[in-house]
């Protein structure tokens, strides 16, 4: 039977902890290449409105050890300007619904193990993956965070570094002050922690150990004249900017994925691969996206600074020292993500006896393809 996942099922069973485990021995599969995945692929379609684009999105990887999993997301994109930022919004037939989906296959028969809902998996992952960065690159003493950002992936982003240090203080901001306010109170009550809702990006750096961009800005969140010294970095929504950029000084990469067999000038550390097509009228999709994310997408972060995990569970020296700011950044190895956690997720929801169950024959065919 191929059972169907929705987030409720997903947020009953899966925990930061066993996130960040199964991340942990998908990196190491990768490590070892006993796994592969490819970077994230963008298929990018003009609408009717100029000002919006269709986008497909998808990433897939597996590992020996026994699952393969492809994440797929159907979007209508655009941006807009709110409280001074510059925005980017999203949505799946009409605006607070979304269509993103993960199908975990068995790599032994091929079965179709599971149909999975992408919402709480995903912050969890992207959440787990900062966490890892942090405990490999953060001061040991670390304990107080700057969290930019008052939304899911914030949540998800206070949840790791609480696993991986002993974290004392949250300085959240984000635009508007409700939202900072309800993340505080929900935070400071599910970790027992102080979470203080602050004004500014600024205010919330000061004497920060740890400084987290979790936005939906399409530009800079994180100012390296906030920066303090002997702080880590990690930006999963908004980007840092050039002064950030260079007051790094050990930068930590999670992995690439590999060349495509037999043509190694292939493989690419962009975190995403764009194809678009115009309009009738000749405008691109893409033309209503602002300038800074409509071209290719970042590779190595202060690649001349990088130190990879890989290198690292060989021994490689992480953080420089105590006054080093450093950064973390999961590069473009989503595909493995999906595929450790769907596939944890699969087998304690199983043990539990949760979600919906589907014949598979349902999504079998006796027709070769």
């Amino acid at each position: 039977m191929t059972l169907i996942l929705n987030n409720d099922d997903i947020a009953s069973v899966l925990t930061m902890d066993e996130t960040i485990d199964a991340l942990r021995k998908a990196y190491e599969e990768l490590a070892r290449t006993e796994a592969v995945c490819r970077p994230r692929i963008d298929i990018r379609i003009p609408t009717s409105d100029p000002a919006k684009m269709y986008q497909w999105g998808t990433m897939e990887g597996g590992s020996a050890s026994g699952y393969f999993a492809i994440r797929m997301k159907s979007d209508v994109v655009y941006e807009q300007e709110y409280g001074g930022t510059r925005t980017e919004e999203k949505y799946c037939v009409q605006p607070g619904l979304f269509c993103g989906l993960i199908l975990l296959m068995s790599v032994e028969n091929g079965e179709p193990l599971a149909i999975i809902n992408d919402g709480y998996l995903q912050h969890m992952r992207v959440g787990a993956d900062s966490g890892i960065g942090a405990g490999y690159m953060a001061r040991e003493d670390a304990s107080v965070v700057a969290m930019i950002g008052s939304g899911g992936m914030s949540r998800s982003h206070a949840e790791s570094f609480a696993a991986v240090r002993d974290i004392r203080r949250i300085q959240v901001y984000s635009p508007t002050k409700a939202n900072r306010e309800a993340y505080a109170e929900e935070i400071r009550d599910k970790l027992g922690i102080e979470v203080v809702p602050v004004e500014s990006a600024a205010e919330a750096c000061k004497g920060a150990h740890i400084v987290a961009g979790c936005t939906d800005a399409v530009e800079p969140v994180i100012f390296g004249k906030d920066v303090e010294d002997g702080a880590h970095i990690t930006c999963v929504g908004g980007s840092i900017d050039g002064e950030a950029m260079e007051r790094i000084d050990r930068s930590l990469r999670l992995g690439s994925a590999p060349a495509p067999v037999g043509i190694p000038e292939m493989r690419l550390h962009d975190e995403h691969i764009t194809y678009e097509a115009n309009a009738a009228d000749g405008r691109p999709a893409s033309a209503g996206k602002s300038k800074t994310r409509s071209g290719r997408a970042h590779g190595v972060v202060a690649e001349d600074r990088v130190v990879f995990l890989e290198e690292l569970l060989q021994g490689a020296q992480g953080r420089p020292g105590p006054t080093a700011v450093t950064y973390s950044e999961r590069g473009n190895i989503q595909g493995a993500q999906f595929f450790s956690v769907a596939g944890r997720a699969y087998e304690l929801a199983r043990a539990k006896g949760i979600g919906h169950e589907l014949p598979t024959e349902w999504f079998l065919q006796d027709i070769r393809d």
